[in-house]
């Protein structure tokens, strides 16, 4: 996977061949769909003025899921999920945002711990990050310390490490005529240690605007002990360059 994102701000076309050009849907909004859309966007790109490195990747199924700091038309963090048949490539989603700088606890959103490992954990991780996503996130009940060490590291851009830099991250969100609201989880992705929650709610001012959330957990001993995370708006339908859906993963 690092080098088909890698290839996207070269010449080399090669990288592509894990592709299937036939079956390929893409659910980036502003994509328009099939490989011929990537080719697409990508026509007229100078080369070498989008790079991504690959920092983490983990493999669920047929899923395979990286977390990457990204230079894609302007410094990014991104989360990018490949769907596989066959051993091609035939469904992409995605979730981009503006890289910031490092938070009050100095880490930046892509630093951190890679490893995975406790693959046999991994049914228990995913059930635990859905509980308190679900408990914390879209009902708000207040447990969120029955799932977080303490001491947890934190990667968000405006939060800090630990319970205080959870709280101080919240006040941000809503703070200032902000809305934070997190309406559902789609879709939860794991491997060992690390879980990946894809949810959307509304987020901004004035009301907030569609938003896409992807969280990433690593787990140790039961406890979430570190967190990134990645926000974008969803496109308005108008400006959509295809009707596949944000979302819209296959049924289990």
């Amino acid at each position: 996977m690092a080098d088909l994102l890698h290839a996207i701000g070269t010449e080399d076309r090669s990288a592509f061949s894990i592709i299937n050009p036939e079956k390929y849907v893409q659910h980036n909004l502003g994509i328009e769909t099939g490989f011929q859309g990537i080719l697409a966007a990508l026509n007229g790109v100078p080369v070498g003025t989008l790079k991504a490195e690959v920092k983490r990747v983990i493999q669920d199924g047929d899923y395979v899921i990286t977390h990457s700091d990204m230079d894609f038309f302007g410094p990014k963090v991104g989360f990018d999920i490949f769907r596989f048949e066959d051993g091609l490539i035939v469904e992409h989603w995605d979730n981009l945002q503006t890289k910031e700088v490092p938070n009050k606890s100095g880490r930046t959103m892509c630093d951190g711990a890679s490893e995975v490992k406790d693959l046999e954990k991994t049914a228990e991780n995913k059930k635990l990050a859905e509980a308190m996503v679900k408990e914390n996130f879209v009902t708000q009940t207040g447990t969120i310390g029955n799932y977080m060490d303490p001491d947890f590291l934190q990667h968000n851009p405006h939060g800090a490490d630990g319970m205080r830099g959870m709280g101080a991250l919240m006040e941000y969100y809503n703070g200032s005529g902000n809305i934070l609201r997190y309406d559902r989880i789609h879709r939860i992705f794991g491997e060992g240690n690390f879980v990946l929650v894809v949810g959307d709610g509304i987020y901004g001012l004035n009301g907030g605007v569609p938003t896409s959330f992807y969280d990433l957990f690593r787990f140790e001993n039961g406890k979430v002990v570190e967190h990134w995370d990645v926000m974008e708006a969803i496109l308005p339908e108008a400006q959509r360059k295809h009707s596949n859906g944000k979302f819209n993963f296959p049924q289990n």
